[in-house]
């Protein structure tokens, strides 16, 4: 089904077809009819699927019959866990709004520029709000900000959002808003704690799931490449060399590790950076757009880089460090095999990584065979586990009385 095929605009369809949008993805077919007509939403679909197209579109497509004359008011709230995404989508809303006869005015809140700046834009008229939750409660706290118009609100990236504390802030964000109004949900995954967040925002979505059997897509090579922990940064050098590789995203387990590793490339005379959450909005921006410009080759990252970034032609996908959990491992090798293209992700495991990785093979529901490389050899044995001693019943404290102490402290 072509894009035309969908109940769409000429003036959108147009920005489509000069952004090289053909053809709807999956998740876009089946949205956005579904939007259209009003419904509530919660939708599941794998990183790289095109979510958020499949909000934008037809909440632009709503906008431009419903804007009224005079100053813009805020229309849609779009939250989402990362900076990076929120100018990201603030950016897809102007660029599939710049044929329209109004253009959407969009404003982007954020940590890291000035909160000042950021209430005049939205007091100069306003029709869509693209936020990281903390900045927004910030701007909220203020009390110079009109919400009773907001007909959307949508959680992009809705898991991450929840390992952030987005639960705690929920109510608040609740009750600044109107009860009446359309509600859009989009995430890879949908665990317990995420479906409680979804009846509290909506009581009778339209539920859409893509998925496949399984949860990564086919265009990705997966490789795991077995190494002792003090060999990887040789070996990792050695393939990017042998393999010839231009554009490598590689994640790492903390930011001091990033910072260190990336010093050390560039001593070897690599073009490579480090890219983390503390770095201010300055620096996180200029790093990832020489990253996209293909100015750096090797971005050593947190897990920041896991969700919503959508950078084009990355080559290739190191776990250097292995994620914590499956759905970070799917949301990692998804930044490469973008839009139908292939990918290479290659996970690094160590002797203490072989019954972690075998957990992210079950729950991913694939089986990648070992590799060992020449000269890189993994040398040693499986340490085996012991168990620690057996807990003794009345020395620790309750889980009640961890709750109760928990309420007292901030009772007071």
């Amino acid at each position: 089904m072509p894009f035309s095929s969908l109940k769409l605009s000429t003036q959108i369809k147009k920005a489509l077809a000069k952004s090289n949008f053909i053809k709807p993805t999956p998740i876009q077919e089946k949205v956005i009819p579904y939007i259209i007509e009003g419904n509530d939403i919660m939708a599941k679909a794998k990183t790289g699927s095109g979510k958020s197209a499949s909000y934008i579109l037809p909440i632009l497509e709503m906008l431009q019959k419903r804007r009224g004359e005079g100053k813009a008011k805020i229309k849609v709230l779009v939250l989402t866990p990362t900076r990076e995404l929120t100018l990201q989508i603030a950016k897809t809303f102007e660029i599939f709004s710049q044929f329209q006869e109004k253009r959407a005015s969009v404003v982007s809140l954020i940590g890291g520029e000035g909160i000042g700046d950021q209430l005049y834009e939205i007091q100069q008229g306003c029709d869509v709000l693209v936020a990281t939750s903390g900045r927004f409660l910030d701007v909220l706290s203020k009390k110079q900000m009109n919400l009773s118009h907001l007909e959307f609100l949508v959680l992009d990236e809705a898991d991450k959002m929840l390992n952030l504390g987005f639960a705690g802030e929920l109510d608040l964000i609740l009750d600044a808003i109107p009860d009446k109004r359309q509600n859009l949900l989009f995430s890879a995954t949908y665990p317990d704690k995420i479906l409680d967040i979804a009846s509290k925002i909506t009581k009778n979505p339209l539920e859409v799931s893509i998925e496949e059997d399984v949860p990564t897509v086919d265009t990705i090579s997966q490789r795991v490449i077995e190494v002792n922990i003090n060999n990887r940064a040789s070996l990792l050098r050695h393939l990017i060399k042998t393999l010839k590789l231009k554009n490598v995203l590689v994640f790492m387990a903390n930011k001091r590790a990033t910072d260190n590793i990336a010093f050390k490339f560039r001593k070897y005379g690599f073009t490579a950076e480090s890219f983390y959450g503390d770095l201010n909005q300055e620096d996180r921006t200029y790093t990832l757009n020489e990253f996209k410009d293909k100015k750096i080759n090797i971005l050593f990252a947190t897990d920041i880089a896991a969700r919503g970034l959508d950078i084009d032609n990355i080559e290739c996908v190191v776990n250097y460090d292995l994620p914590r959990s499956p759905t970070d491992y799917i949301h990692r090798i998804g930044r490469t095999a973008r839009a139908g293209k292939i990918g290479l992700a290659i996970s690094f495991i160590s002797h203490e990584d072989q019954a972690h990785f075998k957990v992210i093979e079950k729950k991913c529901k694939v089986k990648i065979k070992r590799e060992q490389i020449e000269g890189f050899e993994v040398t040693g044995e499986t340490p085996k586990k012991e168990k620690g001693p057996a807990p003794v019943k009345g020395k620790g404290k309750s889980k009640k009385d961890k709750l109760r102490e928990k309420a007292l402290k901030e009772s007071k």
